[in-house]
Parts: C-alpha cells; structure tokens; sequence
C-alpha cells in the first residue's frame, strides 16, 4: 500500500540522528501520519454503500448529524454533514437500520477514522414512505386527527376558495363540475406549485391568506393524482399544521381516491379526487329546484286541505241555532242576566240585613259598657280643677274648686270639709 503513495523526503521531519541510525528508517510526526491514512482511506474508498443500524444518535445545533453505524460484531463513527442532510425526509434516531452511501477518511486533528455519510435509506421500506409513517404517528399522537376538531362543511357556502395549481387538469375538473352544478356560484382561485421544493410552504401561504377573507365560507385544497414524490408536498408538517389551525373549514382533494397524504387526515373532510371535492361541496341546481317544487305540492296540498277543513267547520257553525236564530241566543243571555241580577241584589239584601244586626248587637254591648250609661244610673265623675279624675278624698283639700260629671251636665263646687271614711251606699 505505501509503494502506490509515495511520500515527498521534503514533507517529512526526520530526527537530528536519523543519518547516525538508519536502522530505524524514517520517522512520522502524528499529523503526518493522519494525512497519509486518510489519503489511503479516500483512495481505497472513494465511495461505498454500507449497510448499519444507527446507535448514539446526536443531532447538533449547527445542523450537522453524529452517530455510529454499527452491526453485530463492529461499529464505525458516522457524521452526516447539514449540506446533505437537509434533503433526508424521514427522522433518524437509534435503532434504525439504514443503508448509507459515502465515503471513509479520517478526521485528522483526533485520528478518528470514520464514515462521511451523502445519502441515507431506511432499509426495507423507502424513505418517504418512512418520513409519512413517522409524521402521521406524531401528528396522531398530538390529536390532530380527532373527530372532535373538524369543523362542519357548509351545505349552501356563498364563496370557495381554491388551493392548487392553475395550470392543471384539476383545476379545471372542478371548476366544470361547479359550474355544472350550480353555475354562477363564486370560486376565488389562489394559484400555488402544488410539488417539488418549496411547494409546501406556498400552499401554507395560500391558506394563511385566504383565512384573512371573512366571506369565504370553505376552502378546497388539492392536486390530481401522481407518485409518492409528487404528492409529498401534501405530507409536509407545516402543511398539516396550517390546515389544522386554519379558521375555514377546509376539504382536501389530493390525488385519486387510492391516495392518502397527512393533508387528508387532518382536514375537515377528505375528497377522494378533486372532481368529489366540487361536488361535495357544491349542491346540484336541479336537485334544489326539484326539491323546492316538491316543497311547493307538499305546501299547495296542505293549504287546500286547510281550506276545505275551515270551510266544513264554518258550515257546520253557519248551520247551528245561534246563526239560525241569533236574537233568541241574545234573548237568553238577557234573561239569564236579569236573574243573575236579582240573585246578587237578594244576597247584597241579606248579607246587608245579617250585618246590621250583627251591628246593633255590637253597640248594645257597646251602650252598656259606656261610662254615660253608668251615669244615667244617678253615678257620677269628679275632676280637680286640672281635669284629672278624683278618685281619693286625700287627692283634694278645702276651697279646692271640683267638677261633677252628671249624665245631662256638669257641677261646680268648692270643697267645704273633707270627711275620710267607707262611703255608705244609698245614704
């Protein structure tokens, strides 16, 4: 191996007695040797495929991915530069068995030998078919597929927004289909890649813009059909999460009906093709006119059976005694008043009577209980000259001046004596 590289005599740094030993041949400095391994290296193996499962998986700040690629009995460092990786679509992660394209070297400064990884593949299962695996489980894990988020579709929407290229056959398959349908409804066109690099962030865009519109009732997103590559812009994360915050309700049309893209999951509501989608959301004209006239018998029939109801009761009513003879129902009712008049005028009478002598009863006990009574009975009341009632000799003392309440007047008189003592009654 050292013959096909020789090395330049004016490279190396032999020692002070490298002429006094030959013996020892030529001495290496490190740095040296590093370079000579890695140029063997590079030049045994420009380029390789090699197939490992991925183990201390580290991906750094700077972009850049470290990890080991090993199999059962051996292992080798990996390192997975940010210029090569940024087109690698699924998540690596330890455990994962790849086949990876690249080429061995050493890392000069450490003398680590290792594996400059370019290309990465999943081993038993392709790339993107991996990165939607990995995705929709994620995605599904955060509930992002749930029922309880997709929001109601418009039955009768005033205005559709469209995602999608404008220069393709789908746009064009539901722009006929509205227009057969129901023409003259309004479809605000919003033209974006709908594959290759960048086509993703577009679409995200697009959605974004068109939730800035108050009057767009549903948006329809989609593309007609093709391979895994050409729909992945449909299985982007981004995508997904644009759909799933979007205000609007959205329908996604990606594809034919054998097709599922991550866009499909996480919609309001999936069409199988771009043509299902317009008819989805757009009523059939004729289906509507015919409903309305089935409405129109429906409410004709039933206004004409109320009618002739009406008119049978008001002939059965035109047919009674009242209408025959009105003034005798009126005469009735005045007889019948009349005696409800006489019957409250008897009992006003009588209840009248009973309170009256309820009444008289009442001012008999009245009468008897009154004080003049008492004095008609030859008693009488005494008053000081401060018109408070005399009811002790002691109260009054002579030439005090006293009132005497009789039953029909009054006394005045000056006390004389005062004789203390049980009066005699009937003295």
């Amino acid at each position: 191996m050292r013959s096909r590289f020789p090395f330049q005599t004016s490279s190396l740094r032999p020692s002070e007695d490298e002429s006094a030993s030959p013996e020892r041949g030529r001495i290496y400095i490190v740095s040296q040797l590093n370079r000579e391994v890695r140029q063997i290296l590079e030049s045994e193996y420009p380029s390789l495929w090699l197939e490992a499962e991925i183990s201390n998986f580290k991906n750094h700040s700077s972009g850049h991915m470290y990890f080991s690629l090993k199999d059962a009995q051996s292992q080798i460092s990996a390192v997975f530069f940010s210029r090569h990786n940024q087109s690698v679509k699924f998540a690596l992660k330890d455990g994962l068995e790849v086949i990876v394209f690249g080429r061995v070297s050493v890392y000069e400064p450490r003398g680590q030998y290792q594996f400059y990884v370019e290309r990465i593949e999943p081993k038993g299962v392709g790339a993107l078919q991996l990165a939607f695996s990995q995705l929709k489980e994620k995605l599904e894990k955060e509930g992002l597929f749930l029922p309880e988020h997709k929001k109601e579709i418009p039955k009768y929407p005033n205005r559709i927004g469209i995602v999608t290229s404008p220069t393709g056959a789908a746009i064009r398959d539901m722009l006929n289909v509205i227009n057969r349908r129901f023409c003259g409804t309004c479809v605000l066109i919003y033209p974006v890649r709908v594959q290759g690099e960048g086509a993703a962030k577009e679409i995200v865009r697009a959605i974004s813009d068109l939730n800035q519109y108050q009057d767009i009732d549903v948006l329809i997103v989609g593309r007609g059909g093709g391979s895994l590559e050409d729909l992945w812009a449909f299985n982007e994360e981004i995508l997904a999460r644009a759909v799933f915050a979007s205000r609007i309700p959205v329908i996604s049309a990606v594809g034919h009906e054998i097709d599922w893209t991550i866009c499909d999951l996480v919609a309001d509501l999936r069409a199988p093709t771009p043509s299902a989608a317009a008819e989805l959301v757009v009523q059939n004209s004729a289906d509507l006119l015919a409903g309305i006239e089935a409405l129109r018998r429906r409410l004709f029939v039933s206004i004409r059976n109320l009618m002739a109801s009406l008119s049978e009761n008001l002939k059965t009513l035109c047919g009674s005694y009242a209408f025959k003879q009105p003034m005798v129902l009126v005469q009735n009712f005045e007889q019948r008043l009349d005696e409800l008049v006489r019957q409250l005028q008897n009992y006003s009478r009588s209840v009248l009577a009973a309170k009256k002598q309820e009444f008289q009863s009442h001012a008999r006990r009245l009468e008897a209980l009154s004080p003049l009574a008492i004095l008609r009975r030859g008693y009488s009341l005494t008053r000081d000259e401060k018109r408070r009632l005399v009811t002790d000799v002691r109260k009054v003392k002579p030439d005090d001046v006293i009132e005497t309440k009789l039953a029909n007047g009054s006394l005045l008189s000056k006390v004389i004596k005062i004789q203390a003592g049980s009066p005699e009654i009937g003295a």
